[in-house]
C-alpha cells in the first residue's frame, strides 16, 4: 500500500462485506476506499491508512472514522465486515 507501509501491518487490501451483503467496502492498494450501501455505489469514498491492525479513514467530505482488524474481521465503527474471498 503506497505511502502507508512502515513496519509490520495487517494486509487489508480487498473487498470487505457485511454479513447481509448490504455494505461492501473495497480497500484499494493505493490507500483509497470505495464503499457501497445496497444499490448505492460509491456511497462513501476517501482514503485510509494502516498502523498495525488499526485503520484510520478520511472520506472525501472530511468525515473521519476508525477501524480495527481482529481475528480476520474488520470492525469499522459500528460495522462488522468480513473479507470477501474470491471464488477459484
Amino acid at each position: 500500500m503506497a505511502g502507508m507501509v512502515e513496519g509490520k501491518h495487517v494486509d487489508v487490501v480487498g473487498m470487505w462485506v457485511s454479513a447481509d451483503g448490504h455494505i461492501r467496502q473495497e480497500l484499494l492498494p493505493d490507500g483509497r476506499y470505495d464503499e457501497a450501501r445496497g444499490e448505492r455505489r460509491s456511497a462513501y469514498t476517501g482514503r485510509y491508512t494502516v498502523t498495525g491492525s488499526h485503520l484510520d479513514y478520511v472520506d472525501d467530505t472530511g468525515f473521519t472514522a476508525t477501524g480495527d482488524i481482529r481475528d480476520g474481521v474488520l470492525y469499522h465503527e459500528h460495522l462488522v465486515l468480513y473479507r470477501e474471498r474470491k471464488s477459484s
